[in-house]
């Protein structure tokens, strides 16, 4: 007799369905597992044999083989421990055998008995939903689990004799409640900041359209400061975003008790940041920085110095808003769409900016070129917002706080957001929230200029000498400006202000 259990393997945030049979066969005593595992599901051996010893049971000196089919998808994870234990004790009759029927498993031994939570848990219960199954899982996992549907069956347990006792009828197991992380005191507000009016202007509108900002300005200056407050201003995830971050989190295993957050990511790598770490891979293809800033923000902090080749591939990223991730065996696709803020100095020492500064390396405007160089074209020509950041002096630090903070431009944020959404829902396209992820005929429509706008933006192009992304880019800017004017149409003005923000780009192409 062959006991089945299911459980799931991840592709992405995909979860395939795995099926888990195990036979106890007269034989040699003997324990082995295939089905193409990794390490850590061959090691699942020896922390079932400890888990059901703990629980009171012993295996029985016969031959036992547990198959993960299909054979031939790779198996990694401890999450396969749980349906091998309970599979193992639907074979020797320790629950009933069709106690497991109609469910999916999922869950890491320890040698005590307990179950340990596992990445994944919000994909798994969301593909058992599809399936019509309910969910095994953790007890530390269960709010995560209970986000997948309100009507789903889940049993979150904290040990195999709570599951025992469960099937057995003896201890019942209440269904685990959704639940939301408390905030962790409050967000940097942006009446901190004194001075850099144009930069806090730039921030409001890139947090309106989900625009990518760069922000240049000598050290101090505030730029670090300004992208830690853009949270504040950004409206909260609705609950189709939550779900989609909240399994990318899942997978990368960085939901903490099983609470989930509506919160937008903020991520800040490093520079010293390998390309596996932003875009994702490694052994398993685990998610990167970008993923996890999906529906949030990626801030690049002196982004010159991040390895040129890992900056160059955020291009694609940038433009489909997910990442592929190609390896020899296999082939990974997770979500990418993401405000990317960044920051850096004018060039090595930072004091281009300065009046009467003379550099040692050389002429300024040649170390200037020089630093800026190190960011390609295209790269730049993906970035909405270019701003210059001045430095703040002493007469601006002395003067009493902005009377205006995070919460009235979040309130503008947040109205022009909506207007979005219900822009685009009803034109058909409830996949596009923001004006950044409006794309050809669809940008063309909602963002067409008035006659004197189309005027201005004609004659920009060929003196900016702006590529077709370009325009796109200025068109969906402009769009932004509207939306936060609350007017219908997109005015010369609006044109104007966006062109405004595209000039550095221009002259970082005349110095080089």
């Amino acid at each position: 007799m062959v006991q089945r259990v299911s459980t799931v393997a991840f592709e992405g945030i995909e979860a395939r369905a795995v099926d888990v049979q195990v036979q106890v066969a007269p034989g040699l005593p003997a324990f082995n597992v295939v089905g193409l595992p990794d390490k850590a599901v061959s090691e699942a051996r020896e922390r079932v044999r400890a888990a059901l010893v703990a629980s009171g049971l012993a295996l029985p000196a016969r031959r036992i083989t547990v198959n993960l089919a299909p054979a031939d998808l790779p198996k990694e994870g401890s999450h396969y421990d749980l349906p091998i234990a309970l599979g193992l004790m639907g074979a020797i009759g320790a629950i009933p055998p069709d106690a497991l029927d109609g469910c999916t498993v999922l869950g890491e031994l320890g040698l005590d008995g307990s179950i340990a939570p596992v990445a994944g848990v919000l994909p798994a219960a969301i593909g058992a939903n599809g399936r019509g199954e309910a969910l095994i899982c953790p007890a530390a996992c269960g709010p995560e689990a209970a986000w997948a549907s309100p009507d789903m069956a889940i049993v979150a347990a904290g040990s195999l004799i709570q599951l025992a006792n469960h099937f057995k009828g003896t201890q019942v197991l209440s269904r685990p409640q959704p639940r939301i992380r408390a905030a962790a005191g409050s967000l940097p507000d942006l009446a901190d900041i004194k001075g850099q009016e144009t930069a806090k202007r730039a921030l409001e509108i890139a947090a309106a359209g989900g625009h990518n900002l760069l922000m240049v300005g000598p050290p101090g200056a505030g730029k670090s400061m300004l992208a830690s407050r853009l949270p504040s201003i950004l409206p909260p995830l609705s609950p189709a975003e939550l779900l989609e971050v909240s399994m990318i989190a899942s997978v990368a295993g960085e939901i903490e008790d099983g609470a989930l957050t509506d919160r937008r990511p903020f991520r800040s790598p490093h520079h010293s940041a390998s390309m596996p770490a932003l875009v994702g891979g490694g052994l398993r293809a685990k998610p990167g920085e970008i993923s996890l800033a999906h529906n949030g923000v990626l801030f690049l902090d002196e982004l010159p110095e991040f390895e040129p080749r890992v900056l160059e591939s955020l291009r694609q990223p940038l433009e489909s808003g997910e990442v592929a991730i190609a390896r020899a065996n296999h082939r990974v696709t997770y979500p990418a769409r993401f405000m990317l803020v960044a920051a850096m100095n004018p060039c090595r020492c930072g004091r281009a900016s300065e009046p009467d500064f003379a550099c040692r390396r050389g002429p300024i405007a040649r170390c200037t070129a020089e630093y800026q160089g190190r960011l390609s074209g295209p790269l730049l020509d993906r970035i909405d917002l270019h701003v210059d950041i001045p430095a703040v002096s002493a007469a601006d630090l002395v003067l009493p706080p902005p009377a205006e903070g995070s919460a009235a431009v979040a309130a503008r944020v947040f109205r022009a957001r909506s207007v979005q959404a219900q822009r685009y829902e009803a034109l058909g396209f409830p996949h596009v929230r923001t004006n950044a992820q409006a794309q050809g005929g669809l940008l063309e429509e909602v963002a067409a200029p008035d006659k004197a706008g189309l005027a201005l933006i004609r004659d920009a192009a060929d003196a900016m000498r702006l590529s077709a992304r370009g325009y796109h880019r200025v068109l969906r800017v402009a769009r932004t400006l509207a939306d936060l004017d609350g007017s219908d149409r997109v005015g010369r003005v609006h044109v104007a202000e966006a062109l405004a923000y595209r000039t550095r780009l221009d002259e970082v192409r005349r110095a080089a």
